[in-house]
């Protein structure tokens, strides 16, 4: 990717077009390492959770590479158990103690739902919480706010609700799993969609069909599935702790026909 690829938020933010995702990526030197190779690479775009564990060595990544502050865009979550506005506005303050730095560019809600209970509502503690959202964002502590892992109800509820809109949705999204739903609604309401795991945590790396069109534009398999992502208008953030993946997963410039894309489309 080129330094110049971006995608603009709802609010005017741009954020770069790819990040870098640190889920599993355990906290020390494996994280701190990583980052560091990622900005070596060339990424600007870096994203981590109070849930990874890993936002002080993100942080301290950061803070060591030398690059100007306002060049990197980064991203943390509040814990997707956090359900009430107390203790939202607490874990936002206990991030920014974690990850050292005076701003993060983009907090989003982790999952409308604690990952004990996947799928159960929690509609009125989520608007509770995202007042405490808005309110970290009008303190400057972070110049965007999303949500994560949200459908369209849960999405709805929000905007239905809200002062401040969501600027972001980030959302597991690869090859054969395009949530197409979600993705459209989100485009109609001018909120960024970011796909995470677009490697399927290295499942799809092997699917006959991605290699045979990887093989016809001289890509890898992972170039495949982070630039259909993109071409899907969404923001992939790939992840990997080895040096020569990290650079290939960013080294994405080229163009997937449309033929090829909906080849990808129907791959399962």
């Amino acid at each position: 990717m080129k330094p110049t690829d971006f995608f603009t938020l709802a609010n005017g933010v741009t954020i770069p077009a790819i990040g870098f995702g640190t889920w599993q990526i355990p906290s020390g030197d494996i994280a701190y390492n990583s980052v560091r190779e990622a900005l070596k690479a060339g990424y600007r775009h870096i994203d981590t959770a109070q849930a990874y564990g890993n936002e002080a060595s993100v942080g301290k990544a950061i803070i060591d590479s030398g690059i100007d502050r306002s060049e990197i865009f980064v991203t943390s979550k509040l814990p997707a158990e956090i359900k009430n506005y107390e203790r939202a506005v607490r874990h936002a303050e206990l991030t920014m103690k974690n990850i050292g730095l005076e701003y993060i560019d983009l907090y989003l809600i982790h999952a409308p739902w604690p990952w004990t209970e996947i799928g159960a509502d929690y509609t009125n503690e989520n608007i509770r919480v995202w007042k405490a959202m808005e309110e970290f964002y009008e303190s400057g502590k972070t110049r965007s706010i999303g949500i994560s892992n949200f459908n369209v109800k849960d999405t709805e509820a929000i905007l239905e609700t809200c002062r401040i809109r969501p600027m972001v949705n980030q959302i597991k999204l690869h090859i054969g799993h395009a949530q197409e739903e979600i993705t459209d609604f989100c485009r109609r309401n001018n909120i960024l969609a970011e796909g995470y795991s677009p490697l399927a945590t290295g499942k799809i790396l092997t699917n006959p069909g991605i290699a045979h069109i990887a093989e016809k534009y001289g890509k890898s398999a992972a170039q495949v599935s982070v630039r259909y992502v993109l071409q899907k208008g969404a923001l992939p953030l790939p992840k990997s702790v080895h040096p020569q993946y990290i650079r290939q997963n960013f080294d994405v410039n080229f163009e997937i026909s449309g033929d090829d894309i909906s080849r990808l489309d129907n791959l399962k």
